[in-house]
């Protein structure tokens, strides 16, 4: 993996753009569809929806190659500042003001994310990391995962929403984990892709995530569905870098302080401006 920090900053901050713009397409149609209706049906005839699908994807293929450029520990946490980009768009779509205290929390994350970049400073990892040192951590992963959807099915829609939103997270996690192993395996030609189990795993992620962020969305509040999905997606993919991409930070003594510090800011401010864009999805014509 070639590693150019500054590459990767700019395109996951690209990234984090597009996903904003579809956050909030994906959120207003979602919340759209009425109780009792097939979910997927009535998405797939909702253009809005196509259009947030898009924006998706221009923000993978900006993800794709910030994770080229740069590790999962740096790439992933710029991700978070989609909800700073998603702000402004959602004002001007439900014709409402942003809040002092709403961009006070939004210039709390960046200024969280800035310290967690600057002085935790995270290393090159290892994409070739052989399959043995993915199997233990993947199934804490996975196994967290099914027990948020076994339990979430069985809860009331609040819960519901907030758990298999965090599944539906987690995978996306997974996923980015995954896409920095993938994008190496382009050099080694077309076959080796599709002959690698990465590949697939990284397909099967990104499809039953998108599924239980669609239902997260539609069985319960935004407001538990949405920080849910926000917050587990970096912690996920934060988790399988340092377990097993053999990702770092640089970091010691009153660092490491500062960048705990940096971590819980990043965690309550995404969780409140999650709620903020929630509520103004709910909002929406």
């Amino acid at each position: 993996m070639s590693h150019h920090p500054l590459g990767a900053i700019i395109c996951a901050l690209v990234a984090a753009l597009l996903f904003a713009v579809a956050a909030v397409a994906q959120q207003r149609a979602a919340a759209a569809v009425p109780e009792g209706a097939s979910l997927m049906g009535s998405l797939a005839r909702n253009p809005r929806w196509w259009a947030a699908l898009l924006g998706d994807g221009g923000g993978y293929v900006m993800q794709v190659v910030a994770l080229a450029l740069g590790p999962v520990l740096l790439v992933q946490p710029i991700l978070v500042s989609a909800l700073v980009f998603a702000l402004p768009l959602s004002a001007r779509l439900n014709g409402s003001r942003i809040s002092a205290r709403t961009w006070g929390t939004a210039l709390a994350l960046v200024a969280a994310l800035a310290c967690f970049l600057i002085i935790g400073d995270p290393t090159e990892g290892n994409s070739d990391a052989p399959l043995g040192d993915w199997v233990w951590p993947l199934a804490v992963l996975l196994g967290l995962i099914a027990f948020a959807v076994v339990v979430g099915l069985r809860s009331d829609p609040t819960r519901r929403a907030l758990l298999l939103g965090a599944a539906g997270g987690s995978l996306y996690g997974l996923a980015a984990a995954l896409t920095a192993c993938v994008a190496d395996q382009f050099a080694r030609g077309f076959v080796h892709l599709l002959t690698n189990w990465q590949t697939w795993a990284l397909v099967a992620a990104g499809l039953i995530g998108l599924y239980l962020q669609q239902r997260a969305f539609h069985v319960g509040p935004l407001a538990a569905s949405l920080p849910a999905v926000t917050i587990t997606e970096p912690l996920a993919a934060a988790f399988l870098g340092l377990a097993v991409l053999d990702e770092r930070l640089r970091t010691n003594g009153f660092g490491v302080l500062a960048i705990g510090i940096a971590v819980i800011v990043m965690c309550v401010t995404t969780i409140r401006l999650s709620r903020t864009q929630a509520d103004a999805g709910l909002s929406a014509p």
